[in-house]
């Protein structure tokens, strides 16, 4: 990959200026298009070496050979371009308005028995025992009565 040169035509280097130069897009995308330009060895008796355009973009090498690969596949400027879409669908988070619900209930109500008052342990193994969720973590817990301004003390 690193001896893949890159050489555009007139019109694709104008796409890649036209893309820096206006519009709003994201900073990752206009840097994927300042690499290709750095990249670019048409038109050029010299070339910027790799660790000045790293430098200059703030990339490691790593990453602008991941950028060089992503526009060898490409079949146009467009598509490289534009993020990709997503391949997993994103999680579905576990606390639900339900189980927030609960958990303040199970807050308010009485201490169980040998306990002065709640804690957010004692409420995310009490919440597991009732059946509302299948695992929590007490920072959850926590994270749900802050959110809601409840005080255990």
């Amino acid at each position: 990959m690193e001896n893949k040169i890159i050489v555009l035509s007139k019109e694709q280097r104008d796409e890649f200026e036209k893309f820096v130069k206006t519009g709003v897009h994201s900073v990752h995308l206009v840097n994927r298009a300042r690499v290709i330009l750095a990249l670019d060895q048409s038109n050029k008796t010299e070339h910027l070496r790799i660790n000045r355009i790293c430098a200059a973009i703030g990339l490691s090498r790593q990453g602008l050979n991941e950028i060089r690969k992503d526009y060898l596949k490409a079949k146009s400027v467009k598509e490289f371009l534009k993020r990709k879409k997503r391949e997993t669908p994103p999680n579905q988070p576990k606390v639900t308005g339900e189980v927030e619900a609960h958990i303040i209930a199970t807050a308010c109500s009485e201490a169980p028995k040998g306990y002065a008052r709640w804690t957010v342990r004692l409420l995310a193994q009490k919440s597991v025992e009732l059946g509302i969720i299948d695992s929590i973590s007490y920072k959850t817990v926590q994270r749900v009565l802050k959110k809601r301004n409840i005080s255990l003390i």
